[in-house]
């Protein structure tokens, strides 16, 4: 398995466990909304379902948005390779390393370390187009480009 493809399989798993934990945080919403009972106090009961509901949009909300990244996640061909960084590429710079996907934080390959960012990230935009011996600066550091896979 190349590098890429371990990247994007980690990627993967990451945006499923945040969709398993939205989907749990749903379940317990919805099972704490049907065993709410009536209780003496009426306006402390509709003030807990009002609660309940907003807790469930919001999760809702989270849920439309992790399908939306496993969307753009599945647009990436881990067996093309391009010159230029683009969206699924791998990017070697004499300082970090990056995997232009989601936005999935730190991930670790072979004791190399890689960010995964979203295209839409600050410093993905520096990078993207970009090719092999190019620099980007951000904020007040230099990076050149060593290697685009």
């Amino acid at each position: 398995m190349t590098t890429k493809e371990k990247l994007y399989n980690l990627c993967l798993e990451f945006i499923d466990n945040r969709l398993l934990t939205v989907k749990s945080t749903m379940d317990e919403i919805q099972e704490s909304l049907l065993s709410e009972t009536k209780s003496s106090a009426g306006d402390k009961h509709e003030t807990g379902r009002a609660m309940l509901q907003l807790e469930r949009e919001k999760a809702g909300n989270q849920l439309a948005e992790i399908l939306k990244i496993k969307v753009n996640l599945a647009k990436i061909d881990v067996s093309n390779h391009s010159k230029k960084a683009r969206l699924g590429s791998v990017v070697y710079t004499n300082k970090l390393n990056y995997f232009i996907s989601i936005s999935a934080g730190e991930l670790t390959i072979d004791k190399d370390y890689f960010y995964a960012i979203s295209p839409e990230t600050p410093i993905a935009k520096l990078l993207l187009g970009k090719i092999v011996s190019e620099e980007v600066q951000f904020r007040d550091q230099y990076f050149k480009i060593i290697k685009v896979i």
